[in-house]
């Protein structure tokens, strides 16, 4: 058995007898230093222990959510009617997507860019409206030619008033004519102002009354409208709420088309039916209240070089360049996946400065003044760069896309647009946090306070010889 003799004599810290030692005012101080800085670096120790550091990479992206990239957009254009107002999108490699409805959503806006309404919905859109084969030098003068004086006085005179508001420039307002003339002067025959009244089809030439065009938010041509008499006066702005005829423009069908809304309306009332549309109702939807159109939603794109391009686009209208304007107000336009609010807080512990390149566009106006001319096309080209953040134990946090974003106004001889091109960089930002180890911790500790007990003992020695040899030196000079 081994004995307490044996076991103290590997003892490290063998303690001299406290009679035999000797407190000094010099050792109080220094130890008092002493245990002072072991506070001040173990607290530093441990607040470095709990700070999150990471350290950032370039490499190639390795992407894991597939060849396709999301982009969420909230846009506002005060000048572009919903009733026109097109999404396209095409790529590098050959795609071109026209007119996406599906994931998008429409807002009629006023000019303080607040929706005027419930969604905007375009209605099923026709490739193939059919036109008369009349004499395109039919001379027939079958509609009543309406100005801004006696307009007012026509929509409250005729419980129908169907408007072609038209330009004489315009290809398809000369193709229409002749049906339109012709359907005009059976309607008259059928439905005598005089004697009947219940519907009159007239025409507004916007090349000479702008003002009225402009107010019934005519932006393509020709527009047919259907004006209805009495309940369809809004009473807070005095404008008339109406539809848009999108239908077939040969003469029978017009002619079917108005006979269809004659046909609720009895001659001794003259009051507009709630009943039903008998059937018109695939060529006929609310025309906009306003100018402006909002639009939100999201599309997919292939990861390579393309465009996001909103415009005015018919098949079946023609626009006027120089008043097409396509200032626009940006409430939001992202890429890749939404990220939950606590998910961003949580990162942002990591990275401060993470997502500031995320929505770089929000809230940011372009607009055209029209002092710099017409036939104005916005462009912005943006550079994305994909951020992935992964934490300590390498499980992967969050995507994020972040872009730069160079604007510019351009004049153009084409139909103004509004283009985004984007750019998808082949490299990706890796940001990894560096884990503390708990080991290296209590290392450091006990390094501080061994370093420190060892320094102080190692001064409080030098210290105290120091001052022995003095006061030697002065007895030796007292004898």
């Amino acid at each position: 058995m081994i004995s307490s003799g044996k076991i103290k004599s590997v003892d490290f810290y063998r303690k001299i007898p406290r009679d035999l030692t000797e407190a000094s005012l010099s050792g109080a101080g220094l130890s008092i230093v002493a245990a002072l800085a072991m506070m001040f670096l173990f607290g530093m120790e441990l607040n470095n222990y709990l700070t999150f550091s990471t350290s950032t990479s370039v490499i190639v992206d390795k992407s894991t959510d597939g060849d396709f990239l999301r982009i969420e957009f909230n846009i506002s254009f005060p000048a572009l009617s919903c009733e026109f107002a097109s999404l396209d999108v095409s790529d590098v490699l050959g795609t071109n997507r026209l007119n996406i409805t599906k994931t998008i959503r429409k807002f009629s806006i006023g000019p303080d860019l607040r929706p005027t309404g419930p969604e905007f919905h375009s209605g099923p859109v026709s490739h193939n409206i059919k036109h008369g084969d009349e004499d395109d030098e039919y001379s027939g003068d079958g509609s009543v030619s309406l100005t801004n004086h006696n307009f007012e006085k026509f929509t409250h005179q005729h419980p129908i008033l169907v408007v072609n508001f038209y330009a004489p420039w315009c290809y398809w307002s000369n193709r229409l004519k002749p049906s339109w003339e012709k359907a005009a002067k059976i309607m008259r025959e059928r439905y005598d102002p005089e004697m009947d009244g219940r519907i009159l089809l007239a025409k507004v030439d916007c090349t000479e009354e702008g003002d009225l065009c402009r107010r019934n938010h005519i932006q393509g041509y020709p527009s047919i409208r259907i004006f209805r008499k009495g309940s369809d006066l809004r009473e807070d702005h005095g404008h008339h709420e109406h539809e848009s005829y999108h239908g077939d423009r040969d003469t029978d069908s017009l002619v079917k088309t108005m006979e269809a809304l004659v046909a609720p309306i009895p001659l001794e009332s003259q009051k507009r039916s709630l009943g039903d549309n008998n059937g018109t109702e695939n060529v006929k939807r609310p025309a906009p209240l306003t100018g402006g159109c909002r639009i939100e939603g999201y599309v997919r794109v292939k990861k390579v070089p393309g465009n996001l391009i909103i415009s005015a686009h018919s098949g079946t209208h023609s626009f006027d360049a120089s008043q097409m304007n396509m200032s626009h107000v940006i409430s939001h336009l992202s890429f890749g996946r939404t990220i939950a609010p606590k998910v961003m807080s949580d990162v942002k512990r990591l990275i401060p400065y993470l997502g500031r390149s995320h929505e770089r566009l929000n809230g940011r106006s372009f607009i055209n003044h029209r002092d710099i001319g017409a036939n104005v096309t916005i462009e912005h080209y943006l550079q994305i760069v994909k951020t992935e953040v992964i934490t300590g134990r390498s499980h992967k946090l969050i995507e994020e896309y972040e872009y730069t974003a160079h604007s510019s106004l351009i004049q153009s001889i084409n139909i103004p647009v509004a283009k985004f091109h984007f750019e998808l960089s082949p490299m990706q930002v890796l940001i990894t946090e560096n884990e503390k180890s708990f080991s290296h911790f209590i290392t450091n500790v006990c390094a501080i306070i061994g370093g420190i007990f060892t320094v102080a003992g190692i001064l409080d020695s030098i210290l105290h010889n120091t001052l022995r040899l003095v006061k030697k030196v002065e007895l030796g000079k007292n004898f």
